[in-house]
Parts: C-alpha cells; sequence; structure tokens
C-alpha cells in the first residue's frame, strides 16, 4: 500500500540536498567553496584565530582544516604562524586578498538568501524558522 503523502523526511532530504548544490554553486562562482566559506567567515567573526578553535568552530576535524588552510595559504588567503606563548599552537589570519573573497563571498551568499526569502513574509519566516529548529529538536 502506498503512502498519499510523502514522508516529511524524504521531502526535507530532497530540498536540503537541492538547496545544498544550489548554494555551492553560488560559492564556486563567487570563487570559492563551502567549507573555504565557513573557515572566512569563523576568521572574519574573529573569535577563533587558534587553529584548534577554528576547527571547532567550522566542525571539521585538524587533520581537514589543516588541509583547506595548506590551500588557502598558497592561494594568498591566509596567513599562520606560531603563537608567541604557545609555539604548538597555530594563529591563523586573513590576507588582503583574503578580505576580498569574504567580501565577494558575502554578496553571493546574501543574494542567495534574498532568493530564498522571496515570497515569504516576516512571520512566515518567523514560523520556517520555528519548525525547522523543532524537526532539529526531533531528531536530535
Amino acid at each position: 500500500m502506498r503512502p498519499t503523502q510523502e514522508p516529511i523526511g524524504l521531502d526535507l532530504t530532497r530540498t536540503g540536498r537541492l538547496l545544498s548544490r544550489a548554494f555551492d554553486d553560488e560559492l564556486v562562482a563567487a570563487g570559492a567553496s563551502l567549507p573555504v566559506w565557513l573557515i572566512l567567515t569563523a576568521l572574519k567573526g574573529g573569535d577563533h584565530a587558534m587553529q584548534r578553535e577554528l576547527a571547532a568552530a567550522v566542525g571539521i576535524d585538524d587533520a581537514t582544516l589543516t588541509h583547506h588552510l595548506h590551500r588557502m595559504e598558497a592561494d594568498g588567503l591566509v596567513v599562520r604562524h606560531r603563537a608567541p606563548d604557545d609555539r604548538r599552537q597555530q594563529l591563523v589570519e586573513l590576507t588582503a586578498e583574503g578580505e576580498e573573497l569574504f567580501g565577494r563571498l558575502l554578496g553571493a551568499v546574501t543574494g542567495f538568501d534574498r532568493r530564498l526569502r522571496a515570497g515569504f513574509d516576516a512571520d512566515q519566516l518567523a514560523a520556517l524558522r520555528a519548525s525547522l529548529a523543532r524537526l532539529r529538536a526531533n531528531v536530535g
């Protein structure tokens, strides 16, 4: 027997994949990837200059972050240096090129967000956020 409605989890999965691909495409068109955007955002926030803190803020392990930072450093987006008070720690800073890329990506992210919000009023967006929070709580 076939259900009359698709399970909400399947609908959400399809929607999430579609949105994720579209967001990735926007970032790539602007010159980066999602991991680069997350790293730039965390660095721009100013609270995560230590490499370990940065990994936790972005939600990736140290080895994966090291891989991304190596490429970002080679591209001139960040510089790393040892912390003066603890030589085992690495500090990460944005370069001028990293700042410029952040601005370009911010424009792409803002434009993508505007597209997603089209046709929703403030109450509908608040209800959507509440519904998404409830779904996260239900599986968390």
